[in-house]
């Protein structure tokens, strides 16, 4: 703490506050922060590692996906409300989470199930990183080095001259089919269609109903929710994001109270603003040459700062040439008339008096002619 005390201004107790509710909140934000890879993988998730935009074209292909959102084990026991059909469920792993088909799975797998799992962990081969891989589907994508252990004995779905790429394993009346990329048909892949048709081959198979595991990425059904909280939403929410929430509101609260709401420090004083000596001067300027009426100084003064910039447009350098070479190059290099240059610059060339309304519409035009100069 004596080492704390010798920080310049840390003996303020504003200070000390601002400082124990910041690390708070630091603390809060790593140990209770969400975590960001349950969209991976997930139909709900419109990010590139999502398969929202597969979920979508399952639907305008004619054959619609349904969310699982309950526990693995209530596929053996079917709730309400699902068909007794065979079903063909797809699971999407991060490869670091993946731990194997476990006894459960095989035992609904055997019963004539079909289980589909993206996001296999497999050995690192020579291949490159991102390669294209011809299918019965088409070309599809594959961005991984990684290539599938045939330690299964399955059969090949899909593979090339560095390994598999998609393995299946018959189980008594049903099958697996592992893959080993878990982006196979992600939201990243909407431009190559034969990554979206490759799985929906696999998906699309006649007597079966077609589901994706949304439990493994954390959404669930309401009773689910509630039977897992222990009857209690409130139980539910606090293991929940909100309590961060929550949390960081009451440390800002409790601060404000303690500060009585008022900033830390003495307040700033006030500075007298510093004139701005050129607007003024322009400001009077103007106003005294509309007063005595002097359109010509105007005139003058726009004009040639108007041909000067023609000029440089046209590349002719910032020296004023005569009405007829600028004319020339202007006809030359825009291709337009040059009546039109001509007539713009002649109330500027000839020295007239114009009127307030006039000189007005003059600059209009001036400023017209900018939108035909070269590049």
């Amino acid at each position: 703490m004596n080492a704390l005390n010798r920080i310049p201004g840390f003996k303020n107790r504003w200070v000390r506050g601002g400082a124990i509710a910041l690390l708070a909140l630091l603390g809060l934000t790593l140990f209770l922060a969400p975590n960001t890879s349950r969209g991976s993988g997930s139909t709900y998730s419109r990010a590139p590692d999502g398969y929202g935009a597969w979920f979508e074209y399952m639907a305008e292909q004619g054959t619609p996906i349904q969310r699982w959102q309950r526990p693995f084990t209530d596929l053996i026991n079917t709730p309400d409300g699902v068909s007794n059909e065979p079903m063909t469920l797809l699971q999407v792993h991060i490869p670091s989470q993946y731990t194997g088909v476990d006894y459960g799975q095989q035992q609904w797998v055997s019963q004539g199930n079909r289980l589909i799992i993206a996001g296999v962990r497999g050995s690192i081969t020579p291949a490159p990183f991102s390669r294209t891989i011809n299918s019965e589907a088409g070309p599809l994508l594959l961005e991984t080095g990684r290539r599938l252990n045939n330690d299964i004995n399955g059969k090949l779905v899909l593979s090339d001259s560095y390994g598999a790429i998609a393995l299946k394993e018959t189980v008594d009346k049903g099958e697996i089919i592992y893959i080993i990329s878990p982006y196979i048909a992600s939201n990243a892949y909407q431009d190559t269609p034969g990554n979206f048709k490759f799985l929906a081959t696999l998906m699309a198979q006649s007597g079966y109903t077609p589901w994706v595991d949304e439990y493994l990425h954390g959404y669930k059904d309401s009773d689910v929710i509630t039977e897992e909280a222990g009857g209690s939403w409130v139980s539910y929410l606090a293991g929940t994001p909100v309590v961060l929430v929550v949390f960081q509101l009451a440390i800002v609260l409790l601060v404000m109270i303690f500060a009585e709401n008022q900033r830390f420090g003495l307040p700033a004083p006030l500075t007298t603003p510093t004139p701005n000596n050129s607007k003024a001067y322009i400001e009077a300027l103007a106003s005294v040459l509309q007063k005595a009426n002097s359109s010509e100084f105007i005139l003058d003064a726009i004009g040639k700062e108007e041909q000067r910039q023609l000029q440089k447009a046209l590349g002719l350098g910032n020296t004023l040439l005569a009405p007829q070479p600028l004319i020339e190059a202007w006809v030359q290099q825009t291709g337009r008339s040059p009546t039109e240059i001509d007539q713009v610059f002649r109330p500027y060339w000839q020295k007239r008096q114009m009127s307030e309304a006039d000189l007005l519409a003059w600059i209009k035009t001036v400023h017209a002619l900018r939108q035909h100069l070269p590049a």
